[in-house]
């Protein structure tokens, strides 16, 4: 899998809250952000999963055995 540059333009404050985040994690900018849109990803691709999940196997009404459904915990 190769790279490819992504070049953006940020405002300052913006900037300075990225290297602040990731020196609080040892990280980059770069290595912060690229992680931070990694999650995001994974996130959004999570939800899209748990929702064709339950189109397939259909609406459950929540009770108590909500935690075994596929969307415990999601919003």
């Amino acid at each position: 899998m190769g790279s490819t540059v992504l070049s953006l333009r940020i405002d300052g404050e913006l900037l300075d809250r990225l290297r602040s985040h990731a020196a609080k994690r040892g990280m980059s900018v770069q290595d912060y952000v690229v992680r931070t849109l990694i999650r995001e990803d994974f996130d959004e691709r999570f939800k899209t999963a748990v929702d064709e999940t339950e189109k397939f196997y259909g609406p459950e009404s929540a009770g108590p055995e909500d935690h075994v459904r596929p969307s415990a915990g999601i919003a």
